[in-house]
């Protein structure tokens, strides 16, 4: 039988073998180089390069998960410097000066007529700051809408309270008795609204601080895992390669050892010291900070509420209830007069400059307290004009002037509190950067570390395998 020219050049085809352009072979490949791997590792050059091959992805897992957490960590410490402390900072700024705008405008109204000069000025720039406050941390606030609501009716209503002020004054300036209702309103607008939404604005960055505070001393657990696995491995295999070889050393595989070992350490020390620094700027310096930040609030309002008991003339009981807690829970009632937040501000401070400017607040409001007692007790006699002359200074009826006033005592105990803020404004500022600046390099360091000791186990493994050429 005579083949065709086609039949003669197609191949003829094994039994069993799929025809060309089939998908057997093929398919079926990669079970054939599994096999290759499977008898290339049962033999010594084939184990070493396995060997050598995950000791290189441990050193550079390890560097880099020890890279990647330290940078989440180092940018939580800049949060908490840069970001959440100042907004945190601000927020009780814009507190205190709204709170200290109603005490000064309660206390010029105590005056008469027009307002001292003194009073206008601190009050205006009491304003001045509250509003300044409020724009940049609006500015500052874009990924918190809570704090964007707060911060919105803030602004808000900051202007309809400034009118009410002034409403207050021109009807006082014309001796005309509504301008007291005025400045009631005014304030019951500050206590019920701005005040809150304030303070409010100030728990939700002193949370988010906290936060903050919490990424940055996480502990690295999944780098700390992985140097002390890497460790163990390039221990194994300088213990494999002396067993077979009976070599004490491999310069390659004790680089490797001696690289990740600084690596593993300088993660353990730096961040041990970052954390430690940390909790020391957040005891000595963030919650200092708080609690004096409270006290100055506390004592704001203790004081608007003092002028504004003698603002409604007989009608001020709830305004003289509300002094009586909030110096109560300023300076402390119990036997020992350390059950306040000055009690609990001198607990945190460390060192004697920080105690004394809290001491001397707490001396000045025990004078306070005293004093304050004695112009409730003129104006519950009917002797409003010494009540007043008590509270803001000035001249008795009977043409003698006051040894010692309440508005006195008042100026000492702010004036001592903010020297307080400012000295533990400082603590944070510089516990807080030496904690950031411990883990400054460690990142890089990692890095190329990681790098030398992948570097270091393939040489050590390539002397191995030399050997076998």
């Amino acid at each position: 039988m005579t083949r065709t020219p086609m039949e003669t050049e197609l191949p003829t085809a094994r039994a069993g073998t799929p025809a060309p352009g089939g998908g057997g072979p093929r398919a079926w490949a990669w079970v054939e180089q599994l096999r290759v791997w499977r008898g290339a590792a049962t033999t010594e050059p084939g184990r070493l390069r396995i060997i050598g091959a995950a000791l290189v992805m441990l050193v550079v897992a390890f560097g880099t998960v020890t890279a990647w957490q330290i940078t989440e960590r180092s940018a939580a410490a800049d949060d908490v410097i840069h970001h959440s402390e100042p907004l945190s900072a601000r927020a009780a700024d814009i507190y205190r000066s709204l709170a200290d705008a109603d005490a000064t405008a309660a206390g010029g109204f105590l005056a008469g007529g027009d307002d001292p000069a003194q009073d206008r000025e601190r009050y205006a720039e009491d304003i001045r700051v509250a509003s300044r406050n409020i724009a940049e941390a609006a500015a500052s606030s874009e990924d918190s809408a809570q704090a964007r609501a707060r911060l919105e009716r803030l602004s808000q209503r900051l202007s309809v309270y400034t009118g009410l002020v002034e409403r207050a004054r021109a009807n006082n300036r014309q001796g005309f008795p509504v301008g007291g209702a005025y400045l009631r309103r005014a304030n019951k607008m500050m206590s019920d609204e701005l005040l809150p939404d304030a303070k409010q604005l100030w728990t939700i960055e002193t949370a988010r601080l906290g936060e903050d505070y919490e990424d940055a001393k996480a502990l690295p657990w999944a780098a700390w895992a992985l140097g002390v696995v890497a460790l163990g491995a390039l221990g194994w295999a300088q213990h494999r390669s002396y067993r077979r070889t009976h070599r004490v050393f491999n310069p390659g595989m004790v680089a490797g050892t001696v690289a990740t070992a600084v690596v593993l350490l300088w993660l353990v020390a730096g961040h041990g010291v970052a954390r430690a620094k940390l909790d020391d700027s957040y005891a000595h310096g963030a919650q200092s900070l708080q609690v004096l930040n409270q006290a100055r609030i506390q004592t704001l309002q203790a004081r608007g509420n003092e002028n504004l008991t003698l603002v409604a003339r007989g009608g001020g009981d709830a305004y003289s209830s509300a002094y009586d807690e909030q110096l109560q829970g300023l300076a402390g009632t119990g036997a020992d007069g350390r059950t306040g937040l000055l009690a609990r501000a001198l607990d945190l401070a460390d060192d004697d400059q920080g105690r004394k400017s809290i001491t001397s607040a707490m001396k000045a409001a025990k004078a306070w307290w005293g004093l304050h007692g004695e112009a409730r007790e003129k104006d519950d006699a009917g002797n409003y004009l010494d009540a007043v002359a008590q509270t803001i200074g000035g001249v008795y009826e009977s043409g003698e002037r006051p040894e010692l006033y309440t508005g006195f005592c008042f100026d000492e105990v702010d004036k001592n509190l903010e020297q307080a803020v400012g000295h533990e404004q400082r603590e944070f500022e510089e516990a807080a950067a030496d904690g950031r600046g411990a883990l400054d390099g460690l990142v890089l360091g990692a890095a190329l570390l990681a790098v030398l000791a992948a570097v270091g186990a393939v040489l050590g493994i390539g002397r191995r395998l030399s050997e076998y050429r």
